[in-house]
């Protein structure tokens, strides 16, 4: 996870992606898929297999079918999540099918086991209708202990999220959403922090309205903002509660018409540019730049101004024309620029929590709880314009999140299985610290093969 090969170019003009699109295309084909799966019982021989299946595993099975619960003792669901996608919406690409989706379902998979040491199974479908994709997820219960929604365009992911959190006996989370929203918040709340503000007198500009910022806009104002001070924008503008295509948005997409009514009190009309106007905090999670946002908009903005530009896999505008237009704390979705607010900080430990803890469900309070802890870790650590949030490579974070999870769990009433925090760190600390173990020995050993052609 070295990002020295990147942060190479940060200041000097268009890093060149091409690189990174040449490597992982021959790489692709050189490994043919990211993870598998192997064993994790002794096999010494053929009777091994009379109680690792028939007629033994008959006991396990006969005593699950009296108690559903004990498959999360008994089997390997109490470690393993479906990684669930339709392919209709994927990182910048748009839609582009359930199979083009699966390189990044695995992407995912090979995350949630290195940095949470979670056991996650990459499953693209072959629908995008969204009474299917429920249908399809609430049948894949009884093998996993989490599911976790990826690539799935907006709105349809609003409610697909929705009914499955309600209807489902395991958590269902979408990382678009939740994922992106938990890491946004922690690393607002250190930035402001830095710039001497209150989380509930800030004026925050969210700049696109799709998966991410409808998500964070709903978990800051679960954490104490206030609606009135957050103005959304969309490709159409500022939305407000009199804008003209309200009583469209309200059949089509109701979390946004909720939000038009709920937020901007401050009365701002017009687009991006003359919402940053006296703001402190711009949020975007637009579409791919430079040049989406510009320098004389962010100007604009109030002093020691916080700007996170968070469009991959370009920022909406390069973090060094924010600089020159005056902003103070800068974020981007991307490893070679400092502060990367990105999702996989916290989806490993989320769902490291709360499947040690047999969770139901993941609630806001929850995803607020990982967002302090992972918030306080880089605080303890020091911080610094450049560092606001800790990065993928600081792997001690996790078992900690994992833990702060776990315990909200707990206190919700959301949990099968009540261990003290310091408990769930340690199961935590243990399982991830040994996946790591295992991809660094079968590498030294050359299970794992070096990268071809001395990369």
């Amino acid at each position: 996870m070295d990002n020295s090969a990147g942060q190479a170019s940060n200041e000097g003009g268009n890093p060149n992606e091409n690189q990174w699109y040449t490597l992982a295309l021959k790489y692709a084909k050189h490994y043919a898929g990211k993870v598998e799966v192997l064993p994790k019982v002794p096999i010494t021989g053929l009777k091994d297999f009379s109680y690792w299946y028939t007629p033994g595993v008959a006991a396990v099975s006969m005593e699950i079918s009296k108690n559903k619960d004990l498959s999360f003792e008994l089997t390997g669901r109490w470690n393993t999540i479906a990684v669930v996608g339709d392919g209709s919406r994927v990182l910048g690409l748009g839609n582009i099918g359930g199979e083009a989706a699966l390189p990044v379902l695995e992407g995912k998979a090979l995350i949630f086991k290195y940095l949470g040491g979670v056991n996650a199974v990459p499953i693209p479908l072959g629908t995008q209708d969204a009474a299917k994709i429920k249908q399809t997820v609430m049948a894949l219960e009884p093998a996993f202990g989490g599911i976790n929604l990826e690539d799935i365009e907006s709105p349809k992911c609003f409610q697909i999220l929705d009914d499955l959190r309600s209807s489902m006996n395991i958590p269902v989370w979408h990382d678009d959403q939740q994922g992106t929203a938990g890491a946004s918040l922690a690393a607002l709340m250190n930035a402001l922090k830095l710039t001497d503000r209150r989380l509930a007198d800030s004026v925050i500009v969210l700049f696109g309205s799709g998966a991410a910022n409808i998500a964070t806009t709903r978990l800051l104002i679960a954490a104490g903002a206030d609606p009135g001070k957050l103005v959304l924008v969309d490709s159409k503008g500022v939305l407000h509660a009199e804008r003209e295509d309200m009583d469209e948005l309200m059949l089509k997409h109701p979390l946004k018409y909720e939000l038009g009514i709920k937020t901007n009190k401050i009365g701002v009309r017009g687009g991006v540019e003359e919402a940053l106007k006296g703001a402190d905090v711009l949020i975007a999670a637009s579409k791919p730049g430079p040049g989406v946002i510009k320098k004389e908009w962010v100007s604009r903005m109030n002093h020691d101004s916080i700007v996170f530009a968070l469009a991959n896999p370009t920022p909406e505008i390069w973090p060094w024309e924010l600089r020159e237009a005056g902003a103070r704390i800068i974020a981007t979705g991307r490893s070679d620029f400092p502060n990367q607010v990105n999702n996989s900080l916290v989806f490993p430990a989320v769902f490291r929590g709360a499947l040690d803890s047999r969770c139901r469900m993941i609630t806001d309070s929850v995803v607020i709880a990982a967002a302090k802890e992972l918030a306080a870790f880089a605080e303890e650590k020091g911080l610094r314009d450049d560092y606001i949030i800790p990065t993928m490579e600081e792997w001690e974070v996790y078992p900690r999140v994992a833990a702060a999870v776990a315990s909200k769990v707990v206190e919700e009433g959301l949990a099968r299985r009540n261990l003290t925090k310091r408990q769930f760190y340690e199961q935590a600390q243990m399982i991830i610290s040994k996946s790591r173990f295992i991809v660094e020995r079968s590498m030294e050993m050359g299970y794992i093969e070096p990268l071809p052609g001395g990369d």
